[in-house]
């Protein structure tokens, strides 16, 4: 099964996975309500603003892996609108590592980072940009997602301003 095949839920019970995103730029991260790193959602929703009518998105999925993560579906989904106006796509809550990890970051965490690490996701806000040809770029938490390398992926893999 590809990564773009790969079954998940959004945070309202739907069934989708990555495919019904082919050929866009998508950003996936694992968001937790509770962290100090949660201020991310704020950026992550401007580049949403910016660029979501060239054909990209984000899609955040929460997870309590570290602890930092509200208990209830409806509690996430109120503070990130009330909070950070939150407008792309969230996920079901997912386990992030270990055996139980959600399959799509079992496969995610194969990818290396730009200083070719690859494996566990070490903290809440880890960033993967998945371009339209598949190929996967991995971000760590403290990359900020309007970090140039983050833009400058997105932009060259949109399609020209008109």
């Amino acid at each position: 099964m590809s990564l773009m095949d790969i079954p998940f839920h959004t945070i309202d019970g739907e069934p989708t996975s990555l495919a019904q995103y082919a050929g866009k730029v998508v950003l996936v991260v694992n968001v937790a309500s509770r962290c100090g790193l949660a201020p991310q959602y704020e950026k992550l929703e401007r580049l949403q603003e910016t660029y979501g009518a060239r054909g990209f998105t984000v899609i955040g999925f929460p997870s309590n892996q570290f602890l930092q993560e509200l208990s209830s579906t409806d509690a996430i989904k109120e503070y990130c609108s009330t909070t950070w106006g939150v407008t792309f796509p969230m996920m079901e809550k997912v386990r992030l590592n270990g055996r139980s990890a959600h399959p799509l970051y079992a496969e995610l965490t194969t990818h290396p980072d730009a200083e070719g690490k690859a494996g566990k996701i070490k903290w809440n806000f880890e960033k993967f940009v998945i371009t339209p040809d598949g190929a996967v770029h991995r971000f760590r938490p403290t990359t900020e997602p309007d970090d140039p390398a983050i833009v400058g992926l997105i932009e060259e893999s949109l399609p020209a301003v008109a």
